[in-house]
């Protein structure tokens, strides 16, 4: 019970700083909280060969030894049987990047390299040149470049040694053609939809503007006109509106994780009055002043939840003993919020 009072205890106080924290900087930037539809990264994926490995690489030679035999043949060396093409210091992967908004050619990107073989490990290989393409199925950039899987502070490598990174591996080969600044309108998603929210950011863009030139579709979809004082330059406007503070809204929600015992949770959580009783502790939650019945009983009046996870820290719960007390309080009615567990 000892090593249950102080890990609840402190559980509360990470709970009482968030709480605190989330009060205080209820407020948040718009460009935090929502994004330009179209301004979006865009995934590119390729098939390549990864060589030099030391002896680490697919000992299969079907897919890998069909990929050398052809790049064999590009190369002028003719192969006339994959079977002859073995070798355990090349390995097949996918190759995986994400395609920045508003990429120019000639910048460089990050890729992933995945072994898709029986490859034990990717350390010291090469990655050959690589065509990346999106959904399109237009090349958008070329990789090629050494692996890097990193370490661990005694210079081990990490459990993962079929997945690395080429840094910088990637150069992007074609534009994405968005000429945002000469937009006449552009939309807002909020990346959590809520009514109050999204017409706060209505009345504070409109404000801001000097007119009617925001509206909200629905609870997470906004529309700006650009005034005519900024057509032709959206990206002004939009890097004014972008800094704009917003008051966030969200529902009343606790989130639990199982395995862990964390319990986060915002500060309009509230529950009704309602008695628990869990083991060998009892709980009563009172809207007033009124004597209690039983001494066994702790008495909270007009509790939040803060107060109802400050008298289980008093009487020594254990965190893995919330997920079951707030799954009776959400099934009677009592906990006024939404429940998620992790």
């Amino acid at each position: 019970m000892k090593n249950g009072i102080v890990v609840s205890a402190v559980f509360l106080l990470i709970l009482i700083s968030i709480m605190c924290f989330s009060s205080i900087a209820g407020a948040a930037r718009l460009k935090d909280i929502a994004t330009v539809k179209g301004v979006r990264e865009n995934i590119l994926i390729g098939y390549g060969i990864i060589v030099g490995l030391k002896g680490t690489g697919d000992s299969s030679v079907d897919v890998t030894g069909q990929s050398l035999a052809r790049l064999f043949g590009k190369l002028g060396l003719d192969v006339q049987n994959n079977a002859a093409v073995k070798s355990k210091n090349a390995a097949a992967v996918i190759v995986t990047a994400k395609l920045p908004p508003f990429a120019r050619v000639g910048s460089q990107i990050d890729v992933i390299v995945s072994s898709i073989g029986d490859a034990s490990s990717l350390e010291g290989g090469i990655l050959l040149v690589t065509p990346l393409r999106a959904g399109d199925q237009n090349v958008y950039a070329v990789a090629q470049g050494s692996v890097s899987l990193g370490g661990i502070a005694d210079g081990t490598t990490k459990n993962f040694p079929t997945v690395g990174r080429v840094i910088s591996g990637a150069t992007i080969e074609k534009d994405i053609d968005i000429n945002f600044s000469t937009k006449k309108n552009f939309r807002l998603s909020l990346h959590n939809s809520d009514f109050t929210t999204a017409a706060r950011v209505v009345a504070l863009i409109n404000g801001e503007l000097g007119g009617k030139f925001a509206n909200a579709r629905d609870s997470g979809t906004i529309d700006v006109v650009v005034p005519f004082n900024y057509e032709g330059n959206s990206v002004e406007l939009m890097a004014r509106l972008e800094n704009i503070s917003v008051n966030v809204d969200s529902r009343a929600k606790v989130v639990l994780n199982e395995r862990t015992g964390t319990v986060v949770m915002g500060d309009r959580v509230n529950i009704t009055p309602v008695a628990i009783a869990h083991g060998e502790l009892s709980i009563e939650v009172k809207s007033s002043a009124k004597d209690s019945k039983a001494d066994r009983v702790t008495e909270l009046k007009g509790a939040s939840v803060s107060d109802l996870v400050r008298a289980l820290n008093v009487l020594g719960v254990q965190p893995k003993d919330l997920t079951a007390i707030f799954q009776t309080l959400k099934q009677v009615g009592a906990l006024q919020a939404e429940l998620e567990i992790m």
